[in-house]
């Protein structure tokens, strides 16, 4: 292991663990009813097996950035990587629904440590001009690997038993601690003053509580009394949160940083864009049963595409952005993207199949390129030393963007007298996706406020680096 490339170990690394953590958002879903039977339960206690794994990765965001700056970033991420295998283990090993569920918090927590840290990791090592490259890392794990997981957790339920959908994760993340810690630099930030408790005690609950009101509202019912009493009590903490942040002299997360207006332009874009993505890929698949009578499997499947567009994606900004500049690449996207998902609520377009794997396919190319474009450039003008922060700041505003947008249009489709069954009218599906249009919409107003140049590389750096991610990736 002696002469690994610091930089070539960092991108194999947060890769190998962001599979992880992507594919264990979804793969779950396919085998709920499998466990439940299993376990003799019935399937609304197996839900809380996912529930249990969002609300745990939300409350573990806030103090991320903290964590990574007063520990060490290395440590930290490796620390949370070890944790996030070893729970993948005794998921797997579990013999009630308890003892799984508890291992999906543990889980739950390691990886919403492992996002921000590890992205936090990756930015520190390429600096704003080479990061463009870096697309092509970014989009596996946050775009193939969540696709993937539904067909693979029904392949590996039906042919082996669910307990793999766990165990596969133990071989890789063993590797990836393995590498990381003879490849990986540490690096820590001074932190001043002490731990932010107030903060703690306030962002936290607020976030693990809105995760569970998104999460079982739309199932549950709004005026359900778990949903009704956690949704507004999320809200006052969230809100008081946001207060003490703001005046707090050295606050958990560092909320003055949207004073920048190009980083408040990429989290605003992450909020929006996360919920139009994550709506659409909620509701198109129930729109596919409702006007084609569709199987589930069938129903899911169709969405796959998407994520092919994404990958896609990656190499077309790449290339793009240095030519065209953020503003000019993000803004057509933007725009192509809201006809895209507007396109998929036209009546008789979902009875075509394979003019629902090219419009998804459309999704994920072009909403793709602008958020990856936004993504980059958003962090071009934020320190080193305040990276972790924004990273923690940026990757919670996605995650409840995403939780958002399916809770809106769940919303939309309960208002609207729709229901889960085939034979439903399709009526108020389109009028949920629609809802996600408007939302991608939204996001033309903060790509107007990007840069028109991309970054460029500081004065007498000469050193060639493209290589590098090149062969890492």
């Amino acid at each position: 292991m002696k002469g690994v490339n610091p930089r070539i170990a960092v991108v194999i690394v947060y890769t190998a663990a962001m599979c992880m953590n992507g594919l264990d958002s979804t793969i779950v879903n396919p085998a709920l009813l499998t466990i439940a039977r299993d376990f003799g339960e019935p399937v609304s206690a197996a839900n809380t097996v996912e529930v249990a794994f969002l609300v745990a990765l939300a409350v573990a965001l806030p103090v991320a950035g903290w964590l990574g700056d007063r520990f060490g970033t290395k440590r930290v991420f490796l620390g949370a990587l070890a944790v996030f295998t070893a729970a993948s283990a005794a998921c797997g090993l579990s013999q009630g629904l308890t003892a799984l569920v508890l291992a999906r918090v543990v889980q739950g927590i390691a990886g919403g440590l492992l996002t921000p840290v590890g992205m936090t990791l990756l930015f520190r090592a390429f600096p704003p001009h080479e990061r463009m490259k870096l697309s092509k890392v970014l989009i596996v794990p946050t775009a193939l690997m969540p696709a993937l997981g539904p067909p693979l957790g029904g392949f590996l339920t039906e042919h082996f038993s669910w307990h793999w959908l766990f165990f596969v994760n133990v071989p890789i993340g063993a590797a990836a601690v393995l590498l990381g810690v003879v490849g990986l630099r540490e690096e820590k930030e001074d932190v001043e003053g002490g731990f932010d408790l107030k903060g703690f005690l306030l962002a936290t609950p607020a976030l693990g509580l809105l995760t569970y009101a998104l999460g079982f509202g739309p199932a549950h019912g709004w005026t359900s009394p778990s949903v009704a009493v956690a949704g507004p009590l999320g809200l006052i903490l969230l809100v008081a949160g946001c207060v003490h942040l703001l005046r707090a002299k050295n606050p958990l997360l560092e909320l003055r940083l949207l004073a920048d207006k190009v980083f408040a332009s990429a989290t605003v874009l992450a909020l929006v864009t996360s919920a139009g993505l994550m709506g659409v890929l909620f509701a198109f698949p129930l729109l596919y049963q409702a006007a084609l009578g569709a199987s589930a499997l069938d129903a899911g499947l169709s969405v796959f595409p998407e994520a092919l567009g994404l990958m896609l994606a990656s190499q077309v900004a790449d290339r793009l952005m240095p030519k065209l500049g953020p503003r000019l690449l993000a803004v057509p996207a933007l725009l192509l993207a809201t006809g895209v998902f507007a396109a998929l609520a036209v009546p008789g377009v979902a009875e075509h199949a394979w003019g629902v794997r090219a419009l998804m396919f459309c999704v994920g190319l072009v909403l793709g390129t602008a958020v990856l474009t936004v993504q980059i450039a958003g962090f071009a003008d934020v320190p080193p030393p305040a990276m972790g922060q924004a990273m923690g700041l940026f990757t919670i505003v996605r995650t409840l963007g995403g939780a958002l947008g399916i809770a809106a249009t769940a919303a939309v489709i309960a208002a609207s007298g729709g229901s889960h069954g085939q034979d439903s009218d399709p009526g108020p599906y389109r009028a949920a996706i629609l809802v996600t249009a408007g939302l991608v919409a939204l996001g033309v107003f903060a790509a107007l406020r990007m840069p028109k140049e991309a970054p460029g590389p500081p004065p007498f750096d000469d050193e060639p680096r493209d290589e590098e991610i090149q062969a890492a990736a």
